[in-house]
């Protein structure tokens, strides 16, 4: 059977880990101090090498010529230990998914008052912690506190939110981080090298990528990749459609559009996003991706795949933002964030994603200058007053009093509400009015 590279490639050795030299560095000098803890708790991300390092840290406790950081991988628990080997009888994994129950908690506190068969430690590696229920956390309480002297604990858990105080005090707690882009992909080609894997490095940055920073997700996808890879190798095409995203030459396609602002050019290339049977929010993802590029390219990083799954071309890049300035592609970008968010359970993606593209294409548009129906309105002539010639004696100046001073209109009074004893105090009879009025 073909052993799966996760498990081929798992490390052996804290300088084996990559990525976690933050958690490594300080495990191994506490080895080499004999001033280790008796509890740890491991957290982070799935894959990130949690159970992996409780499984080295129980090989450096109970080598033959540890503790060291560096087992020799001669002696008897050196060999039962290795990340394929048969395992040993002192070290103990539990998976508190399945044995988290009270009961699962007293049996394990009966057994660790038995010392070790063949080994120095007697150790549990309790996966999943954060699943052990509250009556058994509160059995293993006291065990945690004050275990026999041959008694190790390691809790790993991707949720030490969940993690009650009273456990996390009593323990060393060292949190794990996901593995940056760069080691990743750096890892992936030694890996894909030692397989005699040909590959395009573009195409490991998308694996790495699709891992979203973790080293065992890197490894299926690399193994899952290889076993069906065309004889040109992993190239860019062929992982991009096994990974579901979508080709450059649709990206860059849509920059050219808006780069001319081509709406119609846009909603073709919309239609064969869906006629490729690429899922909408998939494309509005890979556009954020590429919007984002275009902005570090606009402020000088010309190699962007360094720092992103791009795989755009530079021309490209430099074509959308000569065209466009930078506050109009930072506005596409929030648009399209914006969109991602919309399109997640979207009834009717489709219209979801043309309504993106026209906000893309309103944006990509200079402002047009406003125009009105209404005819123009000729132009005011400006008359200047005649200037009065200056004169050396104030008497000549006219009076300020003789000019004469326009009144201010009044302004109109709301009229009093009416009513019939208002109307019969200022009703007179025709023959009682003013008869120069009269007919």
């Amino acid at each position: 059977m073909n052993l799966a590279l996760y498990r081929r490639y798992r490390p052996a050795s804290f300088s084996e880990l990559i990525g976690q030299e933050h958690v490594t560095g300080p495990l191994s000098r506490s080895l080499e101090t004999q001033t280790v803890h008796h509890a740890f708790l491991f957290s982070g991300p799935r894959g990130c090498g949690k159970t992996s390092s409780a499984r080295i840290l129980a090989r450096s406790l109970n080598c033959a010529k540890g503790p060291t950081p560096n087992p020799c991988g001669e002696c008897q628990s050196c060999v039962d230990l290795t990340p394929n080997g048969a395992g040993s009888v002192d070290v103990i994994e539990i998976d508190a998914a399945t044995h988290g129950k009270v009961d699962n908690a007293r049996e394990l506190r009966e057994s660790a008052a038995f010392v070790p068969v063949n080994s120095r430690f007697k150790i549990y590696i309790i996966d999943e912690a954060h699943e052990l229920s509250t009556d058994a956390q509160n059995a293993l309480l006291k065990l945690v506190e004050e275990p026999p002297a041959h008694l190790k604990f390691v809790f790993a858990t991707t949720q030490p939110e969940k993690i009650p105080s009273t456990i996390k005090s009593r323990t060393h707690h060292y949190p794990f981080r996901l593995v940056s882009l760069d080691v990743l992909s750096a890892h992936l080609a030694e890996v894909s090298k030692k397989e005699s894997i040909p590959y395009e490095p573009a195409a490991l940055t998308l694996i790495s990528t699709a891992a979203e920073g973790s080293v065992r997700d890197s490894l299926s996808l690399l193994s899952q990749l290889a076993s069906g890879m065309p004889k040109e190798g992993l190239t860019v095409e062929f992982v991009s459609a096994q990974l579901g995203l979508t080709p450059s030459h649709l990206i860059e396609e849509t920059f050219s559009s808006l780069s001319t602002g081509d709406g119609a050019s846009l909603f073709k290339t919309v239609d064969a996003v869906i006629s490729a049977g690429i899922e909408p929010r998939r494309f509005a993802i890979d556009l954020l991706g590429a919007l984002r590029d275009a902005i570090l390219f606009n402020t000088g990083v010309k190699s962007v795949d360094s720092n992103q799954l791009s795989t755009i071309d530079a021309a490209v890049l430099s074509n959308l933002t000569n065209k466009l300035p930078a506050s109009v592609v930072t506005a596409m970008a929030n648009a399209v964030a914006t969109g991602v968010a919309e399109l997640r359970g979207a009834v009717a993606p489709r219209l979801q994603l043309e309504l993106l593209a026209a906000k893309l294409l309103m944006l990509a548009e200079p402002n047009p200058p406003a125009k009105s129906n209404a005819p123009a309105a000729a132009p005011a002539k400006t008359t200047t007053a005649p200037t009065q010639p200056k004169t050396d004696s104030p008497k000549t100046a006219a009076p300020t009093t003789d000019a004469p001073k326009t009144p201010t209109p009044a302004k109109p009074t709301k009229p009093a509400a009416l009513d019939l004893a208002t109307v019969r105090a200022h009703w007179r009879p025709r023959n009682q009015q003013n008869p120069q009025h009269s007919i």
